[in-house]
């Protein structure tokens, strides 16, 4: 393990390109602010606190997911996996560098969304420290999805589809905006393979909006795992 590596390198992919563009933070909070107003205003702000939870899981795994762009451009044009091989650099550290560098685009999200909790007085001690938990797994499990697709392409052109639908798919159709006692628990499963989903309904949970299903609990810690997993299998670190 090499964290000064891992810290640099966030530093520079991370906290460098939001000074050198800012519209990249701003691209990531529209998504969720508009379909939080969207809920404020069908619902008749009965439906606003979920949606406020929401915008947690929604910033954090829509920036996890779309990430990928970023992973395969430097593994296939930037050729900068083939420049760290030749060093003591693991791919471990590469990807945890390049994991928190795509967690700081997220912080002014997550500052914004943090001021809406407090405005809806939702927060509490404990709440913040299992968010933090909850948050901390959904990052790891939609960065290693990222890393899973950036590994698999073969060209950089069909890593921009993929990713737009994918962080649709497995960000605004899961129960994150919406309660999710409004769906059968058949199609909680079948929606459980985006991590979004499970960290969605423990928030829920945790924050005393709908009842807590503790099933999923153990369905993000696993899906953490196995995508972490394949993650490492993907990023091809030594090219046979």
């Amino acid at each position: 393990m090499n964290p000064k590596f891992s810290l640099y390198f966030a530093w520079y992919y991370g906290f460098r390109v939001i000074g050198r563009g800012p519209s990249y933070v701003i691209a990531s909070i529209t998504t969720p602010l508009t379909l939080l107003f969207l809920v404020y205003v069908l619902s008749n702000g009965t439906l606003v606190q979920y949606a406020v939870v929401g915008g947690f899981v929604t910033l954090v795994a829509s920036n996890g997911l779309t990430s990928a762009s970023d992973a395969a451009f430097l593994r296939l044009q930037a050729k900068i996996q083939d420049l760290f091989i030749a060093t003591s650099i693991s791919s471990i550290d590469y990807m945890i560098g390049l994991t928190l560098s795509f967690l700081l685009f997220t912080v002014p999200g997550l500052a914004l969304y943090s001021v809406l909790a407090v405005l809806y007085h939702l927060f509490s001690p404990i709440r913040i420290l299992i968010m933090i938990g909850v948050l901390v797994m959904l990052t790891l499990s939609t960065s290693a999805i990222s890393f899973i697709i950036a590994g698999a392409i073969k060209h950089i052109r069909n890593v921009w589809g993929i990713t737009g639908i994918l962080s649709i798919i497995m960000t605004i159709l899961p129960p994150t905006f919406y309660p999710y006692t409004f769906l059968p628990k058949d199609v909680l499963y079948f929606l459980a393979i985006s991590p979004a989903t499970p960290a969605a309904i423990i928030l829920q949970g945790t924050f005393g909006l709908s009842p807590q299903f503790y099933t999923m609990i153990f369905v993000l810690l696993g899906e953490t795992v196995v995508y972490l997993s394949l993650a490492k299998y993907f990023t091809r670190w030594r090219e046979k």
